[in-house]
């Protein structure tokens, strides 16, 4: 799983124009519920000298007003080689 995620998390260095990928941030997906609640952070970069925002679980928790996380998907989505790129996490929780 962790190759998988790895390569995932790669693939925008590999492509030309465009990637809009998610990927799980868990791997018992088996047993994965999602809660009641969601919430997203995403930060954003333009031609890789530019970046702001906060894609980190807590922030996305605190925007979906979760205390108890029980998933998190991580999305990519990248233009051209990267000249903008945004990241996003989403969690699902209680």
């Amino acid at each position: 799983m962790k190759r998988l995620r790895l390569a995932l998390l790669a693939l925008p260095l590999f492509t030309a124009c465009f990637v809009n990928v998610k990927i799980p941030l868990d791997t018992d997906l088996d047993r994965t519920q999602l809660g009641a609640k969601v919430g997203e952070s995403s930060a954003q970069s333009v031609i890789w000298l530019f970046e702001w925002g906060d894609a980190g679980t807590q922030a996305a928790a605190k925007q979906g007003g979760i205390t108890t996380i029980t998933h998190a998907d991580r999305e990519l989505f990248v233009l051209l080689f990267g000249i903008y790129a945004k990241t996003t996490t989403i969690v699902y929780g209680d």
